[in-house]
């Protein structure tokens, strides 16, 4: 089990926006979060703090707390250019994963799952909902 204590609390107060910034990056491709796609990742992030890996459930919990408060703070201080935005997003990221390494290869490689999947959601957004309905299951190459 991960021990709180592994981080200081600046870092797990950094750390509590990675969702934040992954929703943000996910919806970069057109320039930045639109109600759908922010609909979307506030929905995703109350649904993962019970459907999360074991390992990330106190981050989750916390996380979802600020979630909301995080993505429009972070909406706002990003730069609007979508290239400069997307730089800024990714040097952030890496600067956490440097975080999420002092917590252990197992965490790391939960957290990286996690992330990948919450951006995959997020950027999915737009989907069709007709879509779903004849494809509820991800099937390769036609959903996914």
């Amino acid at each position: 089990m991960v021990q709180r204590t592994s981080l200081t609390y600046a870092e797990w107060e950094q750390l509590y926006k990675l969702p934040a910034y992954i929703s943000l990056l996910a919806a970069n491709h057109d320039g930045g979060i639109d109600k759908t796609e922010k609909k979307a990742a506030i929905k995703l992030s109350h649904i993962k703090t019970y459907s999360c890996n074991p390992l990330l459930t106190s981050f989750y919990d916390e996380a979802d707390k600020v979630f909301e408060q995080n993505i429009a703070e972070l909406d706002k201080t990003l730069p609007s250019e979508r290239t400069a935005r997307e730089q800024a997003i990714k040097e952030e990221v890496t600067k956490l994963n440097q975080i999420v390494a002092k917590m252990g290869p197992e965490y790391a490689s939960a957290m990286q799952q996690s992330m990948h999947t919450f951006m995959r959601s997020v950027s999915k957004a737009h989907n069709n909902v007709f879509e779903y309905f004849l494809f509820p299951m991800p099937i390769k190459g036609i959903t996914e």
